[in-house]
């Protein structure tokens, strides 16, 4: 069965639009090592998800990793310098905060935005972008674990329940934000469970939040902040929920303005990536995940009140292979071409007056 013209007129203005906009983006040059102009506020971009936007791109080890693509193959040259050095931009900070459900945080980056050991992640692409498009210190704030679902453990404040019928017949029932468990069927008791739904996004909201309580700890100088925006690559775990990957639009709509409430942040701008592995036109979870993105993007004129100020990032195109549940193959570049395009995406938006 063919898809509807309207689909394949949105398909092609999206691909072209991504297109263009990447057109309008000239080779980043190398960063000129001088720090931001601290009269200014830092600008605070806030990224959330689950383990590949905390990042699985392997730096080292051949085929696949970041030095070879750079140093071999020519890929993303703002990365080294004439003698072959890893660059560092010190007008962004490059910050993680990492812990689950509510505890504290168990692991923290807190350096500027550079090539570094161990792995990288979107943050990179993200992080050059906006340091040469933003004319203020940037702030890289990255909140996540792996393994959680927006409609679980990322499931904003104020989300109600929901009943879903199975392909058995059995309908069960999905707890509102506090809720516990995660399911149960629909007659029967729910025995609660030490997790209940949202606790991951109050862990991630009130970790990110204690970074900024103490700002000069984590962008040495700062004395003041502005909320810029928030990137989110996600939905991997939703995607193997047929009950939660029918929900996923709905439940992207409600963080959205949740995450703008939290930070009192009304005009911050929002971007979100696509799982690699998705091809537009899939019926299955991960194109239910597919859908929801590209309709809450502004373009696509279904939520009004996202028009210029909420983007989708199509990354199919850009993924070199593997699917988000294996990290993509641990593949750099896919990880660096899906923070370019996110960090493309955001600049785009902030072009905009609305």
């Amino acid at each position: 069965m063919k898809p509807p013209l309207a689909v394949l007129l949105f398909t092609f203005l999206t691909v072209q639009a991504a297109f263009l906009s990447a057109q309008n983006f000239p080779p980043l040059p190398d960063p000129d090592g001088k720090p931001a102009d601290m009269s200014r506020p830092v600008q605070v971009y806030l990224l959330m998800g689950q383990s590949n936007m905390l990042g699985m791109g392997k730096i080292t080890g051949g085929e696949g990793s970041l030095e070879l693509a750079v140093k071999e193959k020519g890929l993303y040259p703002y990365l080294i310098d004439e003698a072959g050095n890893w660059t560092e931009r010190r007008d962004v900070r490059n910050v993680l905060v990492m812990g689950s459900g509510t505890g504290g945080a168990k692991k923290t980056v807190n350096e500027w935005m550079g090539i570094r050991n161990g792995k990288i992640g979107p943050e990179i692409g993200i992080g050059y972008h906006l340091g040469e498009a933003v004319d203020a210190p940037v702030l890289i704030l990255k909140s996540c674990i792996g393994n959680r679902a927006l409609g679980w453990d990322l499931l904003p404040p104020g989300s109600e329940g929901f009943e879903f019928t199975d392909s058995k017949g059995r309908t069960w029932v999905h707890p509102g934000y506090r809720g516990s468990p995660e399911k149960w069927e629909k007659g029967t008791e729910p025995q609660a469970i030490n997790w209940y739904a949202g606790m991951q996004y109050d862990g991630d909201v009130a970790r990110a939040k204690q970074v900024l309580t103490e700002l000069d700890e984590f962008y040495p100088g700062a004395t003041n902040y502005e909320i810029a925006g928030f990137f989110w690559w996600q939905g991997d775990r939703d995607s193997r929920s047929e009950a939660l990957s029918s929900r996923y639009e709905h439940n992207l709509v409600h963080l959205i303005k949740q995450l703008r409430k939290d930070f009192e942040a009304p005009d911050a701008k929002f971007v979100c990536a696509s799982l690699g592995q998705t091809e537009k036109g899939a019926t299955d979870g991960g194109g239910e995940i597919l859908d929801a993105m590209l309709a809450v993007d502004g373009n696509s004129g279904k939520y009004p009140e996202f028009r210029g100020n909420v983007a989708a990032v199509y990354t199919h195109p850009l993924s070199k292979g593997g699917s988000s549940g294996a990290h993509y193959n641990g593949n750099a570049e896919t990880y660096m071409n899906v923070g370019e395009a996110m960090g493309r995406a955001m600049v785009d938006l902030l072009k905009s007056r609305r």
